[in-house]
This record gives C-alpha cells, structure tokens and sequence, in this order.
C-alpha cells in the first residue's frame, strides 16, 4: 500500500521553506490563489466580524487601524508592526507566516484563511507605505 498523504504538506513546506521576503510570501500566496488584490486585503484587515459572546472582532481588534503601528495582544503583550516597512522581520519566516495566519484567522473568523485571503491580506501590507 502506497502512502502518499505526506507528500503534498511536504512540498508545500519545501516551497514556503525558500520564501525570505515578504514579496517571495506573497509570490507563493499567489502562485495557491491565482492573484491578489492589495484592496481586498485591506478590507479584510478591517473587516468587523461576530464573534460568539456578541461582539464584533477584525485584525484591527489587536494590530490597530495603522499596520505600522504597535498593537497588542488580549493580555496586552505588544504587537510588533505588521507592515513590514515598519517591521523588516515580519512575513520572511514561512513557518511563522503560517502560524500566525492559522492562529489569528481561526481566532476572529472561526476558520483558517483561504490561500485567496492570504495573499490578498499579504498584499495589502506591502503595499502599505
């Protein structure tokens, strides 16, 4: 019997593994999505979505309405920037850029992010200035 069911998160994690820019992130992004729009991004960033107690949550909940700008966490640890023109380490370590998008989507939407959400959110905080 063939096993062949590691082989696709493997390649993916081989392929993530060569990102080192935020723009190499959002080739691959990308490359899963067919495009992304730096628009769509920012609306998603902003996007206020219900949550289970009754409130409304979005990116902005923790990151705060400026990407470039320190947030903070629900237990007020802080945030460093998103943007990476404000942050030059933030979206080069694959593993970390998939962390956080698991964590953080799974956290205000109640799922994990489409790759089409990925790369659309990605653009947008490139082309943040």
């Amino acid at each position: 019997m063939k096993r062949y069911y590691l082989a696709v998160p493997l390649l993916f994690l081989a392929t993530f593994a060569r990102a080192e820019t935020p723009q190499q992130m959002l080739a691959l992004y990308q490359q899963q999505a067919g495009g992304a729009s730096a628009a769509r991004g920012e609306k998603f960033f902003f996007a206020k979505v219900p949550q289970a107690n009754g409130e409304m949550a979005s990116c902005t909940s923790c990151h705060t309405d400026n990407p470039k700008a320190i947030g903070k966490t629900r237990a007020h640890k802080p945030i460093d920037p998103l943007a990476p023109v404000a942050n030059r380490e933030r979206l080069t370590d694959p593993a970390k850029v998939e962390k956080w998008f698991k964590r953080n989507c799974k956290d205000v939407l109640a799922r994990e992010c489409t790759a089409q959400e990925k790369a659309d959110f990605l653009a947008f905080l490139i082309s943040v200035k």
